[in-house]
């Protein structure tokens, strides 16, 4: 039922605004709130290119409604082995019909885990198929090439994905989410100095995410390849950076300290899921990316939202 109401919606919101040279438009707003909240439309207020835009509809993500992509630094030093079970426990309690990808970062790709080739629901096969990354210095190339080229090049349809359907420029999908477990270092950019924090490669991974519409929520842990320091100190702010374009959190301990357990982590990420809702907005169909602002009336609540989407960018729950 929920599936036909938003698709009478987008239906309704394309007709009104096809003569104006509006687009309907989709994001993923997550509420964080103190106290357990079901925000309605009445409560999210959004700015499109700095302009108060009115909101079509917010649709909360049913339980077993989102896709999760778990990447993995390869390069991760194996003292990780330790919080495997962590990630098997988190996949397995994810909500039944949840379709999820574990992949592993590797030389600028990303290559998929034991057993599974794309996105599946058997969440237990999935959390059966980790491994221990190889632990050699360097093997991801860069976690951003690897980002980028995932999700400009998402795996396949879904085992039960809905037919896309073309609106704009892209299919209607499942929403979609990224968790990285990486050290967030840009090899590429040259020195780690706190002086040298503008990079163009994680500026572009950041826009082909939010090209994607995915929000990129990390988990730090130190490479190989790196100690505490300048590096981690680095790869701590691109991830922060890389969060906060596409709607997601960067998780850590403190600079440069792997987490004393990952568990506190992922079930936060997992509540984040739970509290995001996808809002619908009528957008400039002749622009690429315009910026996006929210905020809320709810109390002690703050949200995270893209601040670039899509025109056209369309998801199905």
């Amino acid at each position: 039922m929920t599936r036909y109401l938003l698709a009478l919606t987008l239906l309704a919101a394309t007709a009104a605004n096809a003569q104006e040279g509006l687009t309907a438009t989709q994001a993923l707003v997550a509420f964080d709130s103190k106290n357990p909240v079901r925000p309605a439309a009445s409560n999210l207020t959004i700015k499109v290119d700095n302009r108060a835009t009115q909101l079509a509809n917010l649709t909360a993500i049913p339980p077993g409604g989102a896709q999760v992509a778990l990447l993995i630094d390869d390069g991760l030093r194996t003292s990780v082995a330790r919080e495997m079970n962590n990630l098997r426990a988190f996949i397995t309690g994810l909500p039944a019909g949840t379709e999820v990808y574990v992949g592993y970062m590797q030389n600028g790709t990303v290559f998929p885990g034991t057993g599974a080739s794309g996105f599946t629901s058997n969440l237990a096969g999935v959390a059966q198929g980790i491994r221990i990354p190889s632990g050699i210095p360097g093997s991801s190339a860069s976690p951003y090439f690897c980002l980028s080229e995932f999700v400009k090049n998402w795996p396949g349809r879904a085992e039960n994905e809905v037919n896309p359907i073309r609106r704009g420029e892209g299919p209607v999908h499942k929403p979609r989410f990224v968790l990285m477990i990486t050290n967030g270092v840009d090899p590429y950019n040259g020195s780690t100095s706190p002086l040298n924090q503008n990079s163009p490669y994680v500026d572009a991974t950041v826009a082909d995410a939010q090209r994607a519409g995915v929000p990129v929520y990390s988990i730090f842990f130190n490479d190989a390849g790196f100690g505490r320091g300048r590096g981690s100190f680095s790869g701590q702010n691109y991830l922060a950076e890389l969060a906060e374009g596409t709607g997601g959190l960067s998780l850590y301990q403190s600079t440069g300290q792997n987490p004393v357990s990952m568990a506190p982590y992922l079930k936060q990420f997992q509540n984040d899921i739970a509290n995001t809702y996808v809002a619908t907005f009528p957008v400039d169909s002749n622009k690429k990316l315009v910026s996006l602002k929210t905020s809320t009336d709810l109390p002690k609540t703050k949200l995270r939202a893209p601040t670039l989407v899509r025109p056209g960018t369309i998801l199905s729950n």
